[in-house]
């Protein structure tokens, strides 16, 4: 029943309605984003090399489209860490800059620009009642990589994930989470304008109870590789319910032969410990001949110093420092990886000698012997067991990109299925197709 207002009276105003927000999204889980990851990844297996080719093309350009973006997300990530007190070498692996941005987008060209692995024939023959038998690469399907700081990976494994067919699932740590959410999104906008899903790149977003989810999403995720420091790794490794490629840490020693050029030693341990002292194959560990300590050791030290390295040398060493400072070295010194200006020094009285420290406290990484003696190289060499034995060169070469394999997933330092770069290869398994023409087993 409907009341006109009579003379005078005036309408109430209605009652004001608390505001009520917006409902939270719901956090997808796990297993939502590995069902999608799932879907994408039948598409990535239809897809050509052409196909891919332009959405790594496209995904570059957004990239370098979105550089502003990306920064501006980077430096709040960079703020928060400072704040935080993260280590400086961390803030190295987490900081982006233009160039470094420019790289990005320039592994994802040139990852365009390697051959495709998928379907590559790994060996075939034909039996003798004319059945062919063929090994051929195909991808894992959905890949979940979990990784620490550093944003340059999220880029580099997505690219190298799409090339070899995999879906990815891009587990990335709080400390770049803005950095990540900004490269991503340029990633995924690349890909859909090609026609293959967006969903072939995903974040894992979460708290750390997120990561354990994807460590037990056996059947849903076909294969974890975990890139970071020993804690991460060890964690993964020993916990995951989910195949793991495991990726190693770099306790690399560089080895200095009695019969070493000095010079070229000098130039080479620089190298490897200054030129970026947060990474895995940045030399740890020095060792010296002690036939050739008194003469190369006190040179060696001083240009170190002068490149702002703490030297952890053993009495030995420290007797060779002179007005060099060293810190006297513990055992856990020499086990350490530093990840930064700092080196630990020994001298040793044989190349036997140097290849029983290097078993004790190497990481499988990548070793480097200086040497002119061709049977000592060969003998390192072979005794050495690492991913990586370089003779003569930096270990700094240890490099997916330096190896010309474009970007790489991480440094594998198991011995199962892929171990040094990983590169596309290594991130394919096989099948074998057999064909006949009617032939049954008698």
């Amino acid at each position: 029943m409907t009341h006109d207002r009579g003379p005078g009276m005036t309408e109430l105003a209605p009652e004001p309605v608390a505001a009520v927000p917006d409902p939270a999204p719901e956090q997808p889980t796990v297993a939502d984003l590995a069902g999608k990851a799932r879907r994408a990844a039948r598409a990535l297996a239809r897809a050509s090399r052409g196909v891919k080719d332009e959405a790594l093309h496209r995904m570059a350009d957004a990239v370098d489209a979105a550089a502003g973006p990306i920064l501006t997300a980077n430096a709040a990530d960079i703020t928060a860490a400072e704040a935080a007190g993260t280590a400086a070498a961390l803030i190295d692996r987490l900081r982006l800059t233009a160039a470094r941005i420019a790289q990005l987008s320039d592994g994802l060209r040139s990852l365009a620009g390697l051959p495709d692995p998928v379907g590559d024939v790994v060996r075939g023959w034909t039996n003798p009642n004319g059945v062919q038998v063929r090994q051929v690469r195909v991808p894992f399907g959905v890949v979940g990589i979990i990784y620490e700081a550093r944003p340059n990976v999220t880029a580099d494994a997505a690219g190298i994930c799409l090339k070899s067919g995999n879906a990815s699932l891009l587990r990335g740590s709080s400390s770049a989470a803005r950095s990540n959410v900004a490269i991503v999104e340029a990633l995924r906008q690349g890909v859909s304008q090609t026609g293959l899903p967006a969903d072939s790149i995903q974040l894992v977003p979460g708290p750390r109870s997120v990561t354990d989810e994807l460590m037990a999403a056996r059947g849903l995720v076909d294969v974890l590789i975990p890139r970071g420091g020993a804690g991460l790794i060890n964690h993964v490794v020993g916990n995951s319910r989910v195949p793991v490629i495991e990726t190693g840490v770099g306790n690399c020693h560089l080895y200095v032969d009695a019969d070493a050029d000095s010079c070229m030693a000098i130039t080479l341990l620089l190298n490897a410990k200054t030129q970026r002292p947060s990474v895995c194959n940045a030399v740890e560990t020095l060792l010296v001949h002690r036939e050739i300590a008194e003469d190369f050791l006190p040179e060696a030290l001083r240009r170190l110093v002068d490149e702002g390295v703490t030297v952890h040398g053993d009495e030995r060493v420290a007797a060779y420092a002179r007005d060099v400072p060293v810190v006297l070295a513990t055992d856990e010194d020499f086990a350490t990886e530093y990840n930064s200006l700092d080196i630990a020094v020994a001298e040793v009285d044989s190349l036997d000698a140097a290849l029983a420290h290097i078993r004790r406290y190497g990481t499988g990484h990548s070793e480097t012997i200086v040497t002119d003696s061709q049977s000592t190289a060969q003998r390192f060499v072979a005794e050495v067991d690492a991913a990586a034995v370089l003779v003569n060169a930096s270990s700094r070469f240890v490099d997916g990109g330096e190896f010309g394999f474009g970007a790489e997933i991480g440094i594998s330092t198991q011995k199962l299925h892929a171990r040094g770069p990983m590169a596309l290869p290594e991130m394919t398994s096989t099948k074998y197709v057999v064909t006949g023409s009617g032939q049954v087993r008698a």
